[in-house]
């Protein structure tokens, strides 16, 4: 499978690296002059300005390449793999759009610049360069969550990996940034943080998620999945929508549960009354899933899984980690 050059960005660059490779054949009129930003993950909305005398056209696409195209950064102290899956998520549904870096439209680069740069770590804007950022992994069966998969020599197309053969990418023009199954073997796979083996969403709560896994009848994995997928294992995180802490309770349903959406203890005891509630009412785990990500009303109201992509997405991510756990 073959993919546009990602982004005009990077034909921009590709054109100034010629230019530089070449100085003898291009006119100083003619040549793409800018620096790059110090700062910033994603492209900044404020170019560096040109430092060349180029006309207006050349000016402006010398700002652009260099503010799509910032240095890789080294902030990935604490970060692991799996916040970097959750950071991705965040943008599952989001339609491709070539050249995009943003929640309106966004192209395989982009998202993997983004879901690092959500997290303070920079990553160049072009997928061939990604895929030659950190450390090199030398194969599929040693890749973990969060590593970078690089398609095409150099890259033409990026993903992150998932675990389990699965990844999330924003694949091609006319589709949205879903979760596939990693379809072909990949040329690079790059490791930009710290590897996470424990558990996913695990952490520090082992003995909380085991303990009401036993107590409310639930599959072994399953809150640690949720968990993960829910808030890439953090108790202070909150969503857009307003849900809160670890398991993203929304505060009516932690009241109603009776329990403290930021305590981690209660919020998993809540989560996991939540869910056997469910697994009793609809019969199974994915149909549970989708109650607690989409609402028992939409479940009962299509009579499984809701044709919501966000829903759909969320369900086969929690049980592939549990199958793989």
């Amino acid at each position: 499978m073959t993919y546009p050059i990602d982004g005009i960005s990077g034909v921009l660059t590709r054109i100034s690296q010629l230019q530089a490779q070449f100085p003898q054949l291009v006119p100083a009129s003619a040549r793409l002059f800018g620096t790059a930003p110090s700062t910033g993950g994603a492209a900044s909305s404020s170019p560096a300005a040109s430092t060349g005398t180029g006309d207006a056209a050349t000016s402006f696409a010398a700002q652009l390449s260099a503010a799509s195209n910032p240095s890789p950064g080294t902030g990935s102290t604490g970060v692991t793999g799996n916040q970097v899956v959750a950071s991705a998520e965040k943008y599952l549904g989001v339609p491709y759009v070539f050249g995009g870096t943003t929640s309106a439209g966004i192209d395989c680069s982009g998202l993997v610049q983004r879901a690092y740069g959500d997290l303070g770590i920079q990553l160049p804007r072009l997928s061939w360069d990604q895929a030659k950022t950190g450390t090199a992994v030398p194969d599929l069966a040693h890749a973990q969550p969060g590593d970078i998969l690089g398609f095409g020599n150099p890259a033409e197309h990026v993903a992150i990996y998932l675990g389990n053969n699965t990844m999330i990418a924003a694949p091609q023009p006319g589709e949205n940034v879903k979760i596939q199954s990693v379809y072909e073997t990949p040329a690079s796979i790059r490791r930009i943080v710290t590897s996470d083996t424990s558990p996913a969403g695990a952490g520090p709560y082992v003995g909380l998620f085991a303990q009401n896994e036993a107590t409310y009848k639930l599959p072994s994995g399953l809150l640690a999945a949720v968990a993960q997928t829910e808030s890439g294992g953090d108790p202070t995180a909150i969503s857009p929508a307003g849900a809160q802490g670890l398991m993203q309770l929304m505060p009516a349903t932690a009241a109603g549960l009776g329990v403290n959406p930021w305590e981690p203890g209660q919020a998993i005891q809540g989560a996991a009354e939540l869910l056997a509630n469910y697994l009793r009412r609809f019969g199974s785990v994915p149909l549970a899933l989708a109650a607690y990500n989409a609402g028992p009303g939409a479940v009962e109201q299509y009579g499984g899984i809701p044709p919501y992509t966000e829903t759909q997405n969320y369900v086969r991510k929690i049980t592939a980690m549990m199958a793989s756990s």
